[in-house]
């Protein structure tokens, strides 16, 4: 691949463009806001100037309602030799352009399952793609040389390609982001007219669980319209787990002994349940999750303190699988959660104290 064409310079369409422009293809970008595509080009995600002839590949990173509209504009204009689109959802995008007869031989759905919660040209990294699955959706007609384009776009961008059927990654994505955005916002929606002094108390949990909730609400209606059914058919078996819950709740407040230990069956058949699903949440790369040992260390809120904290580790021999940052209600401190093979945990943990670090056990 030597040129492309942005069709889109949001966050996805931007972050492909300068994963692109890294790699040496000549990137044009386009966009319904000529603004937002002078903005892409001048963080170097390529040129807004027009190609002058067809590109390799034209991708299309417009919300799932206009996919079809811009794929079939580009198709009928002959902008490019091949065509991909990147939106959320993959089966409604490819009946619109099937019903409007169009040659798909030169199409393919993809989506690569990366993202923030901002969105624009300016939240857009080269990186954003890096070690994350991308969904190719071919069809028997798809040509094998717009799969090969798609192909090297993704290994432009240190994706992981995942081939999966159209419907069955809509009906995937329903249920590992689609959903639980939207009870991510019912939870951060019980706080928006808490009282102040509840929502002081916020600690590490509620971040974790309401952090999706900041996304950009219109994007997320685009992406809700085109995929529906199968969010409504999951969110009705959360509402079932839901009912089932508020009753063993209620049940252990009876006075009665039995039905607080049917209550408490039933709060600990949700927990385990629960443990049960997360467990097959992939780890790092998509490999299987693996166990770690946390060292927590408390810090200043200071310029510095988690470089200086990283290099430590790193002159102790000891990589660092994750981390989190907990801060503290009214101080300028924090906890930092250095995750790590439970081997070196010993080994950190001593390292850091040498240096003269305040461990929490």
């Amino acid at each position: 691949m030597r040129t492309a064409l942005v069709i889109g310079t949001g966050l996805i369409g931007t972050s492909a463009a300068l994963a692109l422009t890294q790699r040496g293809v000549t990137v044009h970008l386009s966009d319904h806001d000529p603004e937002q595509a002078r903005t892409a080009a001048a963080l170097g995600a390529g040129t807004d100037e027009a190609p002058g002839g067809p590109v390799d590949l034209a991708i299309v990173a417009a919300p799932p309602a206009l996919v079809a509209d811009v794929l079939a504009d580009a198709m009928d204009r002959g902008l490019a030799r091949g065509y991909i689109d990147v939106a959320s959802v993959k089966g409604g995008p490819r009946r619109e352009l099937e019903a409007r007869g169009l040659d798909l031989s030169a199409y393919i759905g993809t989506h690569p399952m990366s993202g923030r919660e901002k969105s624009g040209p300016l939240a857009a990294t080269g990186d954003l793609f890096e070690g994350r699955p991308w969904v190719l959706t071919p069809t028997r007609d798809t040509d094998t040389e717009v799969l090969n384009l798609a192909l090297e776009l993704i290994s432009h961008c240190r994706a992981v390609p995942v081939v999966m059927d159209a419907d069955a990654h809509d009906r995937a994505v329903a249920l590992v982001s689609h959903m639980p955005h939207l009870v991510s916002s019912m939870v951060a929606a019980r706080l928006e007219h808490a009282e102040e002094a509840a929502v002081r108390l916020c600690g590490q949990g509620i971040r974790d669980v309401t952090r999706i909730a900041a996304s950009d609400p219109r994007m997320w209606i685009d992406i809700l319209s085109a995929n529906p059914g199968p969010v409504a058919d999951l969110l009705t078996d959360v509402a079932a787990d839901l009912e089932e819950t508020v009753r063993a709740l209620r049940a252990l407040q009876s006075s009665d002994e039995d039905k607080r230990r049917d209550g408490g069956t039933g709060i600990a058949s949700v927990l385990r349940r629960g443990n049960a699903g997360q467990v097959r949440v992939p780890g790092k790369h998509g490999s299987a999750p693996r166990a770690y040992e946390t060292v927590v260390v408390l810090i200043d809120d200071q310029p510095g303190q988690l470089a200086r904290i990283f290099a430590d580790a790193g002159l102790a021999g000891v990589n660092i699988e994750d981390v989190r940052i907990e801060h503290a209600t009214g101080q300028q401190a924090g906890l930092v959660q250095l995750m790590v093979e439970p081997k070196a945990a010993a080994v950190l943990t001593a390292a850091l104290k040498d240096r003269g670090w305040a461990i929490r056990q």
